[in-house]
């Protein structure tokens, strides 16, 4: 499905939402099963290779939209979808032929992510937004980076859909959340979450 689809599928279901209560949802759990996550380097982040005792060979590079990298000795080199401790194997394996025992460090230092590792929050949202997904965020922590709900949203009504149980449907009360400060509302968000947050009926 390309972006386009994926968000006129998105405008779509918002409409329905609009018009629906999602009480017959169940609520999300507080606990998402997120235990061994291991970040997957996507599209646009960039990436800081360290080669131990050969600063030649380190390198501050972005990850190009074909999924691709390249560093001193290295060209085009597959990086969208791994880790970056697989990553700094791999081009452990392609430095041998030219050093001896390559010693390699990645870190990503600025993540965009594959869509699988975003959190999207979209409709009534102040700022709706693809977020890069870090280790043990809840919903709280999304709706602050979003700047929260609009005056015209129904936020006891918004929905969580979550791509990695089949697209299966939470209902989240980002009302109680937000503006009662409710904490049993707050639950966490795993990699591929959409939030979609209707307007409310006037």
């Amino acid at each position: 499905m390309s972006l386009r689809q994926f968000s006129l599928a998105l405008v779509a279901s918002i409409a329905v939402l609009s018009g629906c209560a999602s009480g017959s949802l169940p609520p999300a759990p507080q606990k998402a099963a997120s235990a061994g996550y291991r970040y997957q380097i996507g599209p646009g982040d960039q990436l800081e290779i360290s080669v131990w005792r050969n600063p030649e060979l380190s390198a501050k590079v972005p990850v190009r939209p074909d999924g691709k990298i390249t560093t001193p000795l290295i060209e085009d080199l597959q990086a969208v979808g791994k880790n970056p401790a697989d990553l700094a194997r791999e081009i452990e394996a392609r430095l041998a032929k030219y050093i001896r025992d390559p010693s390699v460090t990645v870190l990503v230092t600025s993540f965009v992510g594959n869509a699988t590792e975003q959190i999207r929050v979209v409709g009534q949202a102040t700022r709706p937004a693809a977020l890069p997904y870090r280790q043990n965020m809840t919903l709280l922590d999304v709706m602050i980076t979003v700047g929260g709900i609009t005056e015209f949203a129904a936020g006891n009504r918004a929905v969580l859909i979550r791509q990695a149980e089949n697209n299966k449907q939470y209902s989240v009360r980002l009302k109680d959340l937000l503006k009662g400060g409710d904490v049993s509302a707050n639950v966490e968000v795993v990699p591929g979450d959409v939030i979609m947050i209707p307007e409310g009926m006037f």
